[in-house]
């Protein structure tokens, strides 16, 4: 019996062990995902020269998490929603792609839920995504 117990809680604690999540080898990362701070319109925008990557470097939310390497090796790109009239939307990446010439990025809106209890409130919900690549995007 003290056999079986051992061996149970064995397992649960191997089972419970801290797990690697950041792939070093990955096509993406989201570097933030905001409910409010975007625009008052929807876009898209593909930032590829070091310049225009500047501006992310003075958001107080992302300048840790940006490096010089990563903007010379590296292409970003701010998804924004857009004007909503009440809480709960997010706009996201639904999958991202690589063929031999370019990065393909599914982009993915979530509403908020029919029955879900949402505040009244102006949002404007956006998501900044950094591609582990230089080569040419294509939103969908």
């Amino acid at each position: 019996m003290k056999k079986i117990i051992s061996v149970l809680a064995v397992f649960a604690l191997v089972s419970c062990g801290a797990k690697k999540t950041s792939d070093p080898k990955a096509l993406y990362e989201v570097l933030t995902e905001q409910s409010d701070g975007g625009g008052n319109i929807k876009f898209f925008e593909i930032l590829t020269e070091p310049n225009e990557i500047k501006m992310l470097e003075n958001d107080p939310l992302l300048a840790d998490k940006m490096k010089q390497t990563d903007i010379s090796n590296s292409n970003y790109i701010i998804l924004n929603m857009g004007e909503k009239n009440t809480g709960g939307y997010s706009i996201g990446v639904e999958k991202v792609e690589e063929t031999d010439k370019n990065i393909i990025i599914t982009v993915k809106e979530n509403n908020p839920a029919p029955d879900a209890m949402v505040m009244q409130v102006i949002t404007y919900p956006y998501t900044v995504v950094k591609i582990h690549s230089k080569k040419d995007i294509i939103i969908k």
